[in-house]
């Protein structure tokens, strides 16, 4: 769905508040009567906090049109459908949800525009933007005005510099560490070579943290050619750079629309080591006119599987593909994610819509570092008041035209 303004209502109320997290319900202690007691008490502000009408407001904003509206369009998808599910369980502390998504093109002043719409349209809470530049811009403006902004997938350091943004995925750091560790423990490749953006916040900072990684790792890095996006069209010298070293795995910490091309390119030069990469490459499957099975056997750390065979999971994907059609990325998991995390922590805090935005600010700063989260990307999710949160990380492989757990 590319739109570039869409927004879901408060629709439903059911009788009763069911918790979608594992982990954030009550325990039953107590008589009979008195747990009939607090559920009559509970049910009741339900039913006066619907009455009221009030409700809480959530903005989402990604690229939803142009070469990265895979990931923007599963950012505002997945955000939909949690606010969906939320409201028909009852809301947050008896509340409904609105999210309103907006489209920044991959742009960073486009994306300030959003946010700016957003907040003439009443926003309270930011989920996004969606890349990294663009949260980073917008964070400048959601830190002066004192509004809780969580990215689902903004990775550079920089997304979290403020107090009052907090994320969901690895940070840039995090994954190119990782991603030399996963290499090394699984002995995936003796010789490296590594195609980047130099242009680009993602690309560097998960290169850098990948290079030093792999280097205390023992890892040979026989070539490290970069690109930008000036030039982002001809990868034939990287390539080759890399073939002539030896290679027989490219790290690829990039995006995926230039890593279809090094595909196709390292394909018509009958080059065919392992491709590695990080979240930036889930997608890769979307690009248009791409054959999918010069993908096979393409690698990504990334923490969520669409396989994985849990009920949290399966029932997801289900709901996606039934609502927007197609296999939902990582992408949409992680913004799916932060809004059960909103939901979590509003609940803890106890906040409810008519406080200011400020105020909610300051009460989701303390409620994100209490909270605990069984979600689609980890289990035992937590957060540090740095905005940095606490998972393990994993890698898919894709086969047969599917991203499949690597484990």
């Amino acid at each position: 769905m590319k739109k570039t303004s869409r927004i879901i209502s408060a629709v439903m109320v059911s009788a009763m508040a069911v918790s979608m997290l594992a982990g954030c319900g009550s325990s039953s202690t107590g008589s009979a009567s008195s747990t009939a007691a607090s559920t009559a008490a509970a049910s009741a502000d339900t039913e006066s906090a619907a009455a009221s009408g009030a409700t809480f407001k959530i903005g989402a904003i990604g690229p939803l049109t142009g070469g990265a509206a895979a990931y923007g369009n599963a950012v505002c998808n997945a955000a939909e459908l949690a606010a969906k599910e939320i409201n028909a369980n009852g809301g947050m502390n008896g509340y409904q949800v609105e999210v309103k998504t907006e489209d920044d093109e991959l742009d960073n002043q486009k994306s300030v525009n959003a946010y700016n719409t957003l907040k003439d349209w009443g926003m309270q809470m930011l989920v996004g933007p969606t890349t990294s530049a663009c949260s980073i811009a917008v964070s400048e403006y959601t830190k002066d005005d004192n509004m809780f902004q969580i990215t689902p997938s903004g990775s550079a350091v920089d997304c979290v510099k403020y107090d009052n943004v907090f994320r969901v995925c690895f940070s840039d750091p995090a994954q190119g560490t990782a991603s030399a560790d996963y290499i090394a423990e699984h002995q995936l490749a003796s010789k490296i070579g590594i195609i980047y953006d130099s242009s680009d916040v993602y690309s560097s900072g998960i290169t850098q943290n990948f290079v030093t990684e792999a280097q205390a790792k023992g890892l040979t890095i026989v070539s490290q050619e970069a690109f930008t996006a000036d030039n982002k069209t001809d990868f034939s010298v990287q390539l080759q750079k890399a073939k002539d070293g030896g290679a027989d795995l490219v790290f690829l910490p990039i995006y995926y629309t230039e890593a279809s091309l090094i595909l196709q390119q390292a394909n018509t030069m009958g080059y065919k080591p392992t491709f590695f990469g990080c979240d930036g490459l889930d997608g890769i499957l979307s690009v248009d006119n791409f054959d999918t099975s010069l993908a096979e056997g393409v690698m990504l750390l990334t923490p969520f599987a669409a396989d994985a065979d849990d009920d949290l999971t399966r029932n997801f994907v289900a709901a996606y593909e039934k609502d927007y059609g197609g296999t939902p990325n990582q992408f949409a998991a992680d913004s799916y994610d932060a809004m059960y995390a909103i939901k979590a922590a509003v609940e803890k805090a106890n906040i409810t819509p008519d406080m200011s935005v400020s105020d909610i600010c300051e009460a989701m700063k303390t409620a994100m570092t209490q909270i605990t989260i069984d979600g689609l990307t980890s289990s035992g999710m937590t957060w540090q008041a740095s905005g940095e949160p606490n998972k393990e990380p994993k890698a898919v492989i894709i086969k047969n035209g599917a991203y499949v757990s690597a484990e």
